[in-house]
């Protein structure tokens, strides 16, 4: 066999092993990456593999471009609301976060190693901070619920602390190589990996939903081709003008994410498993590197650090930095206590390894044995206890099960509409009811409902019942509706848009009204739309486009039958400009948030 051959059997068998090992690790709670790291190591040379390997530029290469496609679907599957209600904490976390555990760790290991104190901050900001794809696939992955704000802060920061960690890496080794001086220099690396990486981040996003939506290309299946090239064109550029690229492909896939493009669903199938692929490839190549002899030489120094890491420094980093944010102590401390390290510790560590100077060389080999053995530590202890630690703090939430089916449909070009998939809680508004009675306004159609491994065609009398996922199709604008039909009752109020007219049916009650939108029109419960607006018209006669007020609610007339019935009614919301002042407050409404479909 030529070498090829045998390279692409020996990758297809740990490919196949590390898939097998993911199902593994979901029962028995302990995170992929760790049976993906052990995997390696089992595979290298000290191991039954035989393999030897210890090319660490080969690794920081494949390492680099693996952990840019963890972070760029991290992107992909990010909202913008999300971001919106929790950056300000995420990024304190990852720039005043990972400054304060660099400094504790590397004091720390200063003492314990009895090495130099700029040798120890080198170790401390090398694991200062917490791994993207070790975070996603614990919190994505591996089943922990636990509410938005939290969620969203912990993966937010893992996906944009990596430059701090880098600049911090990159900076003392400048500092050991006599290069640079601590100061203003250092500072000034830091604030332009920031910008530029976000400026190239937030335009290569744009630049590729433009590019994506107009190409118009032959084949499907290039459309993710298609992105995947602008991910690495992002991280590239990013890192050729002096910016952290890392950042700059998180932020494009926010972007791409976010909007409207076309084969979305395809693309993003796509990257999610080239994201698994990356992780897999990532960590089963940083295991090859690792020597277990060398481990335990190391074992009873590294665990020390470890503990120092896990309890002292990571908690005070997330005091310091979360406190002006009004966080509950359940909060601060799981935040503490989702400190998990995974690639980007084991990559920087072989920064040093790769300088090959006699200045910072010399413990190299010591660094990065110990980091291997901090980051093992790390992902066992704190990723297994994850799911009993958030239900021991009364932090679980329930996820939506997934569903068996979906509707899937690719378009080519821009269509005016959206397939939304809804997953029926126990307290949601449309549980026990049948499909006739949800008072979805005009232009929601449901297409299917999933339930277990069961497809229901949706009849009138088809009743919802809870964990099913039902599949609508809508109309351009009428999803923040269809959200209250579907929201839980135990949800806080959200309001309908002012100045948005919502399609009704006139046959809608206002008992109705009432139960799915919380709008009170002060009404008969079993009076209809379509009565309430002749009630007030002349002769009881309405005509098209005619328009009557209850306090702040308006009804108008859309659509008539030939007997001049009302069919379709027009609702919305005057802003309190158009209101005389004696009215007061306006019709509010529940809100609910679709499932991903």
């Amino acid at each position: 066999m030529f070498v090829i051959d045998t390279s692409i059997l020996i990758a297809g068998v740990l490919l196949l092993l590390g898939i097998v090992s993911s199902k593994i690790s979901a029962r028995l709670g302990v995170p992929v990456l760790v049976l993906f790291l052990l995997l390696g190591m089992v595979a290298g040379s000290e191991g039954l593999g035989g393999l030897m390997f210890e090319d660490y530029k080969l690794a920081h290469a494949i390492g680099t471009l693996a952990l840019a496609m963890v972070l760029f679907d991290g992107g992909l599957s990010t909202t913008f609301s999300a971001v919106r209600s929790a950056w300000k904490p995420s990024v304190l976390l990852a720039t005043v976060g990972v400054l304060v555990t660099a400094v504790i760790t590397g004091l720390a290991a200063h003492w314990i190693l009895q090495i130099s104190v700029m040798e120890g901050l080198l170790l401390g900001s090398i694991v200062g901070s917490t791994d993207a794809a070790a975070v996603f696939s614990v919190l994505r992955a591996g089943g922990v619920g636990l509410p938005r704000r939290l969620s969203s802060v912990l993966e937010i920061e893992s996906a944009s602390n990596d430059p701090m960690a880098i600049f911090m890496t990159v900076g003392c080794i400048e500092v050991l190589l006599g290069n640079v001086v601590l100061g203003p220099g250092l500072l000034g690396m830091l604030a332009s990996q920031m910008l530029i990486g976000t400026v190239c981040g937030v335009a290569g996003g744009y630049s590729a939903v433009w590019l994506v939506n107009r190409i118009n290309l032959a084949a499907a299946g290039l459309y993710p081709v298609l992105v995947s090239s602008f991910c690495l064109l992002t991280f590239g550029m990013a890192a050729w003008l002096g910016g952290s690229g890392f950042l700059a492909v998180y932020l494009a896939g926010l972007v791409i994410g976010n909007q409207k493009i076309v084969f979305q669903r395809g693309i993003r199938l796509f990257h999610d498993a080239l994201a698994w692929l990356s992780q897999i490839l990532m960590f089963v190549v940083l295991g090859l590197l690792c020597y277990p002899s060398r481990l335990l030489d190391v074992a009873g120094h590294a665990l020390l650090i470890s503990l120092v890491l896990i309890f002292i420094a990571r908690p005070v980093a997330v005091v310091l930095a979360t406190l002006p944010f009004r966080f509950g102590w359940r909060e601060m401390t799981f935040m503490s206590w989702v400190g998990l390290k995974g690639a980007v510790p084991i990559t920087l560590a072989t920064f040093p390894l790769m300088l090959a100077t006699p200045q910072v060389s010399l413990q190299a080999p010591l660094l990065f044995d110990v980091v291997f053995f901090i980051v093992v530590v790390s992902a066992v202890i704190q990723g297994t206890s994850l799911a009993p630690v958030a239900r021991w703090l009364g932090l679980e939430r329930r996820r939506n099960p997934q569903p068996a089916v979906t509707l899937e449909i690719s378009s080519l070009q821009h269509v005016n509409g959206d397939v939304v998939d809804y997953a029926v809680g126990e307290d949601s508004r449309a549980a026990g009811r049948m499909v006739k009675d949800l008072s979805l306004p005009d232009g929601a159609v449901i297409a299917l409902i999933a339930r277990g491994d069961e497809i229901i065609p949706p009849q009138g009398k088809t009743r919802v019942q809870a964990g099913d996922h039902v599949i609508l199709v809508l109309r351009p604008g009428i999803q923040a509706l269809v959200n209250q039909v579907f929201g839980r009752n135990s949800e806080a109020r959200g309001s309908i848009p002012d100045t948005v007219e919502f399609p009704l049916r006139g046959s809608t009650t206002v008992g109705e009204l009432q139960e799915f939108y919380s709008i009170d029109m002060k009404e008969p419960p079993n009076m209809t739309l379509a009565e309430a607006i002749r009630r007030q018209c002349v002769n009881n006669r309405a005509s098209l486009g005619e328009a009557v007020c209850f306090d702040r609610l308006r009804l108008r007339v859309l659509q008539l039958a030939n007997d001049g019935h009302i069919e379709t009614v027009g609702m919305s919301i005057l802003p309190e400009s158009e209101l005389p002042p004696s009215q007061a407050g306006r019709p509010e409404a529940s809100g609910a948030e679709p499932a991903p479909g």
